[in-house]
């Protein structure tokens, strides 16, 4: 099995921008960067919906993963004082009968 290549998200933005001047068709650019010419046609793509904001890289990805856990420990953390206040609220509705 082959590995996947990995690409910075610089050479990713010049490739879309490559193909975004139209000076070249996208088959040729898509060969002398190695690449599938789907994958210039992606990345373009990737590069219209989030301009300067596309390809964020690992750095990226670790940000969003510390923050989704920090998230998780905070709703697992509410959602205990949830079911404290709950069973308070049972308990003190049959204590004033």
């Amino acid at each position: 099995m082959g590995s996947r290549k990995q690409f910075s998200p610089e050479f990713k933005r010049e490739a879309g921008q490559l193909l975004e001047s139209g000076s070249r068709p996208a088959s040729a650019i898509a060969r002398e960067l190695g690449i599938a010419r789907n994958q210039l046609y992606k990345w373009q793509t990737e590069l219209r919906a989030r301009g300067a904001g596309a390809f964020p890289g690992s750095a990226a990805r670790k940000e969003r993963t510390t923050e989704i856990a920090r998230l998780k420990r905070e709703l697992a953390r509410v959602t205990e004082e949830r079911d404290i206040l709950k069973k308070a609220a049972r308990y003190f509705a049959t204590e004033s009968r």
